[in-house]
């Protein structure tokens, strides 16, 4: 690959994006938009945070994702009684008594966090260090964790009892804040139909691990216009509550996004306009993540809360400015 150019390495990335589209479509109906930002985070390099009831299959879908490109994958299933050394992996006496490291689930390309909110937050603060560190320590030894990593992680929705709801400080290591809502009418009756028979369908590998990172790569150096990167950071901005705050942020918002937003909205801009087939993000590839990068990072006032408005129409409201 080193040999193409990278506008020819982006032309090459649109093909790779419609294949991986069609295979995962062979399983997973609709959930078009989901699809887009679970492959927008990874080809960015960083991870998402799925909320959703249970049901939608959430995890047939990174299954399925991680099928297409070739990477391998894990599935935690996070229980209260979940152990920090059950994720990042202990060491344990072998047969000549000498102590050897046994590798936990973190180890794999795509790590599914299943139900992240049902874990005590010992156990959470390991996954996540290792989402930063893209490393993990153990007995003063680090270990590198495979490249490319990406962890997807799932929280139900619903308030139970027993939830630990992951902190701020914790959210803002995700890029994206993905919501999967019910399918449509017919999206179920054909989901019900294709899974209600016998028959499998075969998942083709769209890509390897290396072609991932040679993306990846390439997407980072896409040029950004200086509009653009004022539009982001100014769009962050508004969701500060400072003394001179935009009105309406004021009124609504207890708490604003900090510059990893302002970050993740030009990186993720770049993936997004590179699966366009562009060269270089304009203003619309922003405001077409800026959702997601943001909707974990605002935290709505009491008022907010009381005329039930939602952090997703304060959003949408700043966008439209």
């Amino acid at each position: 690959m080193s040999n193409m150019s990278d506008s020819e390495m982006i032309d090459g990335l649109v093909k790779k994006y419609q294949e991986l589209k069609s295979e995962i479509g062979k399983i997973i109906i609709g959930q078009d938009k989901v699809v887009d930002s679970l492959l927008i985070s990874i080809f960015t390099g960083g991870h998402c945070l799925l909320v959703g009831v249970p049901g939608l299959a959430k995890t047939l879908m990174v299954n399925t994702l991680s099928k297409a490109l070739g990477l391998g994958y894990s599935r935690i299933q996070f229980t209260p009684d979940l152990m920090p050394s059950d994720i990042i992996g202990s060491e344990i006496l072998d047969e000549n008594r000498k102590f050897k490291f046994v590798k936990g689930s973190v180890f794999a390309n795509i790590v599914l966090a299943d139900e992240i909110n049902r874990t005590p937050p010992k156990t959470q603060a390991a996954l996540l260090e290792a989402m930063q560190e893209k490393s993990v320590t153990v007995s003063g030894v680090s270990y590198k964790l495979s490249e490319p990593f990406f962890v997807l992680a799932t929280q139900n929705p619903i308030e139970q009892e027993g939830t630990y709801p992951l902190p701020e400080a914790q959210l803002d290591r995700f890029m994206f804040n993905v919501k999967l809502d019910y399918p449509t009418f017919e999206e179920e009756l054909s989901i019900v139909k294709n899974t209600t028979v016998d028959k499998s369908e075969t998942i083709n590998v769209v890509l390897t691990a290396d072609e991932i990172l040679n993306y990846q790569h390439v997407i980072r150096k896409l040029p950004v216009p200086e509009n653009v990167y004022r539009y982001a950071v100014s769009l962050v901005g508004k969701t500060r509550v400072s003394d001179d705050a935009n009105s309406y942020a004021k009124k609504y918002i207890s708490w604003g996004a900090g510059p990893r937003a302002s970050q993740y909205l030009i990186m993720g801009a770049k993936t997004h306009a590179a699966f366009c087939g562009k060269y270089s993000p304009d203003i619309e590839d922003v405001k077409a993540v800026a959702v997601e990068v943001l909707r974990h990072r605002i935290v709505r006032n009491y008022y907010a809360e009381a005329e039930g408005i939602s952090t997703d129409t304060i959003i949408k409201h700043l966008l439209d400015e």
